[in-house]
């Protein structure tokens, strides 16, 4: 990618009061983005590999791609405005008939969820990263917390 943006991964999503908290971020920062219960469910269940035994609303649109013969390239979170994150879903397609890049306007939710089925780089642009609160103390303080209420197994 460009310097305009830094590549991220999801350090945790925990259930809230009114959803999920997903915390993501690189080695010098994690922020947070408040997601429904049911986008929140999801990005649980991709980070642990459950296994579902009807596809679920982003397992289809993943089969659909596949389907059009599209791939997702990546995703980037790229505007904040107001306490809501905005994202960018980049698809590349190649057929008979040439080469083409999509880009679609999309939840940051329903982004990160595709991105972790499918594996794909999450980015976020400098400019929200930035303009985020640092989360990374309160984050290493909740995973310490759940470490310790699991019996002292470690939380990765």
């Amino acid at each position: 990618m460009s310097k305009d943006t830094h590549l991220v991964t999801v350090k945790g999503a925990m259930p809230t009061a009114n959803g999920c908290a997903v915390f993501l971020g690189d080695e010098t920062k994690t922020f947070v983005i408040y997601v429904d219960h049911s986008v929140g469910n999801a990005i649980r269940m991709t980070l642990d590999g459950v296994k579902k035994e009807r596809p679920l609303t982003h397992d289809l649109i993943g089969s659909m791609l596949l389907g059009l013969g599209a791939k997702l390239d990546h995703i980037v979170i790229n505007d904040a405005r107001e306490g809501t994150f905005y994202a960018r879903i980049l698809l590349h397609m190649e057929n008979e008939l040439g080469r083409k890049i999509v880009e679609l306007d999309a939840r940051p939710s329903d982004s990160i969820v595709l991105a972790l089925q499918q594996k794909r780089p999450i980015y976020v642009a400098t400019s929200v990263l930035e303009g985020t609160e640092d989360m990374t103390e309160i984050l290493e303080r909740v995973l310490r917390q759940q470490a310790e209420e699991s019996g002292g197994e470690e939380t990765p």
